[in-house]
């Protein structure tokens, strides 16, 4: 399951970030569970985890110096 990052939202008061896990199919939470606050779900860039050995296929990054492929542009 996935884990959510939220944040509160009223601008008078100092930003709560708190992180939920939740179901992809759940609706995003509208109040903080704890203090009942405003928030809103903040998109962030994830991250990924890179375990070595074992695998049969090439590693992330193996291709070129990024793992999207040859002829991607990106790297």
């Amino acid at each position: 399951m996935p884990i959510y990052v939220y944040e509160t939202t009223d601008p008078s008061k100092p930003i709560r970030r708190f992180e939920v896990k939740q179901s992809m199919k759940d609706k995003p939470l509208a109040k903080d569970p704890q203090t009942g606050e405003a928030v809103r779900r903040v998109i962030s860039g994830g991250y990924g985890v890179h375990v070595r050995g074992g695998s049969t296929g090439p590693s992330v990054g193996s291709v070129g110096s990024h793992g999207c492929g040859p002829g991607c542009g990106c790297g």
